[in-house]
């Protein structure tokens, strides 16, 4: 069989999405916000940042919620914009590190769209999240500590993602096209059929 080139994968991609959206998840610094952009500008699809969304219907940062009102709190909205912004159509939507872990989220973005997770190892998560000092979970004496015990938590959920690519540090237009290749081979696009529009 012929190997298909990348735009050709992208019609296919879109072509089977029809009208669901992919939504990106993992740990803070997988890039879920980068690539995901990057993504959507590919596929000719809206992108949507979850947090950017959550901050704007709060009138205040991630960081101020957290600080305010507790985590909880913080999560209780960020399952409510999800479960809203999913039943927008085709996009490319980026979500928290913590939304899939969510069992209702999860449901909801399993019925509705195709679920990729950017995994990512310990180092290339620090590399990133270093360069910014507003990750609420990550404001205390021992970040790595914290990194790696949200790892060990959350990667066997996010393993139940429908696609799984290795993010890596490379240049985000090589990791898109890693995205856009892994969900071209992806078998169970016939599942969207039968999920809700």
């Amino acid at each position: 069989m012929a190997r298909r080139s990348l735009s050709q994968e992208i019609e296919d991609i879109r072509e089977k999405l029809g009208n669901h959206p992919i939504v990106l998840v993992g740990l803070m610094g997988a890039g879920k916000s980068s690539i995901g952009r990057r993504l959507a500008e590919k596929l000719s699809f809206p992108f949507v940042d979850a947090d950017h969304e959550i901050e704007v219907a709060a009138g205040k940062s991630i960081a101020e919620i957290f600080a305010d009102h507790g985590e909880a709190y913080f999560r209780e909205g960020e399952r409510r914009v999800i479960s809203r912004l999913i039943e927008n159509g085709a996009q490319v939507l980026a979500t928290g590190g913590g939304a899939f872990i969510n069992d209702d989220t999860r449901e909801r973005i399993a019925g509705h769209g195709v679920s990729v997770w950017l995994k990512a190892d310990l180092p290339l998560l620090m590399k990133r999240v270093n360069k910014r000092s507003d990750r609420p979970l990550l404001l205390n004496d021992n970040p790595q500590a914290v990194m790696q015990r949200l790892m060990d938590e959350r990667y066997p959920i996010y393993g139940k993602a429908d696609v799984i690519v290795e993010s890596r540090d490379v240049q985000h237009t090589q990791m898109v096209n890693d995205v856009i290749k892994t969900l071209a081979k992806w078998p169970n696009w016939k599942r969207l059929n039968n999920a809700t529009n």
